[in-house]
């Protein structure tokens, strides 16, 4: 469960990553614009609203458990 959870904080670091790029080469030296930046945020916010339903049917199903931290000690 751990390393599906971290592939996918991966995977939305890189679509950022890919956003980053994307914002700094686009439109340079007279080309025109692209919606590269556009769409890999948009890729972003998928990913990272899959992965919060993932966490939360996860937590449902039983498959983790939540620790938390004990209060009062």
């Amino acid at each position: 469960m751990k390393w599906i959870i971290g592939i996918a904080l991966l995977a939305i670091i890189g679509a950022l990553a890919r956003a980053g790029r994307a914002m700094l080469k686009d439109g340079r030296a007279g080309e025109r614009k692209t919606n590269r930046m556009v769409n890999a945020l948009a890729l972003r916010v998928a990913l990272s609203v899959a992965l919060f339903l993932f966490i939360l049917v996860s937590w449902k199903l039983g498959w983790i458990q939540p620790t938390g931290l004990p209060i009062g000690r």
